[in-house]
This record gives C-alpha cells, sequence and structure tokens, in this order.
C-alpha cells in the first residue's frame, strides 16, 4: 500500500470521499479507478475507468476487451485491499473513540501487509509491487483514456 486517505464512517460513495480529500497528483500521472469514481477527475491525470453498460444495452467486443485489460491492472489492487483487510480488526466495527484512532489502525495494518510482502521468502520487491519506477496503467489502450 502506498496512499491512503482518511477514514469516514459508516456509508458514503467513493467518488465524494475522494473529492472531501483533495488529493493531487503530478501532471502526466496515471489514475486506476473503478466505476464507484464515475464523474472524478483530477487535472492533468491520465484516469483509466471501465465503461458502464448503457441502459438497456450492451458494450461492444473492443470495450469489453478494454474494461477486461483495465481489471487485469487493477486486480493488484484488489489484492493488496484483501491481504490488508486479513488484519481483523480493519473488517470489524472499531468502538475506539479516541480521535484519530482508526487512521492509525489502517496505517498500522497497511504497513504490517507491507512488512509481509517484503519478507517472504519467494521476495517480491516492494518497487514491483508498487509499480514505482514505470506504471503499467500507461500500457492500456487510448480508447478509454480520458484526460480532463
Amino acid at each position: 500500500m502506498a496512499f491512503l486517505r482518511p477514514t469516514y464512517e459508516g456509508n458514503a460513495s467513493e467518488k465524494s470521499m475522494a473529492e472531501l480529500t483533495g488529493y493531487t497528483l503530478p501532471a502526466g500521472s496515471c489514475l486506476d479507478q473503478d466505476k464507484g469514481f464515475q464523474g472524478f477527475f483530477l487535472p492533468g491525470v491520465t484516469i483509466f475507468q471501465p465503461k458502464k453498460n448503457p441502459r438497456g444495452g450492451n458494450l461492444t467486443p473492443p470495450e469489453r476487451a478494454t474494461n477486461r485489460q483495465i481489471s487485469s491492472i487493477r486486480m493488484r489492487s484488489e489484492h493488496a485491499i484483501g491481504g490488508v483487510k486479513r488484519y481483523r480488526i480493519v473488517k470489524d466495527t472499531i468502538r475506539l473513540l479516541k480521535d484519530g484512532i482508526r487512521d492509525a489502525i489502517m496505517e498500522t495494518c497497511c504497513g504490517l501487509h507491507n512488512f509481509r510482502l517484503e519478507y517472504r521468502p519467494w521476495h517480491y520487491p516492494l518497487s514491483q509491487i508498487l509499480k514505482v519506477s514505470t506504471p503499467k496503467c500507461c500500457s492500456v489502450e487510448p480508447g478509454v483514456v480520458s484526460t480532463h
């Protein structure tokens, strides 16, 4: 895990939480986001997001292929989220009321997840996991790229 936003209690849409956080990325960055962020954009950032099915219709075969390609890239993020959720305290209702405790718990669990990955016997280098050097998202077909 390389980026965490502040935690929010209860149900809220991902898009509204992202807008409230107000985070920025450097110009020319690639951002992979799922369908829950429909309508969210950052200036100067290339966004890769699967297309939704139109009402009463289906996607064309090239659009489905592009969605499949984007999904294969997002798979690493989803696996990381699942790895953090191994720590039961992240999944369960936290009844601790001290300010900042939920954020501290999430940061600790993400750190433990990164530590677990770093010290596996087959050892994936952390730079490979985080894809810092060459973002794979920039290799997706330009048909779904939206730059705002």
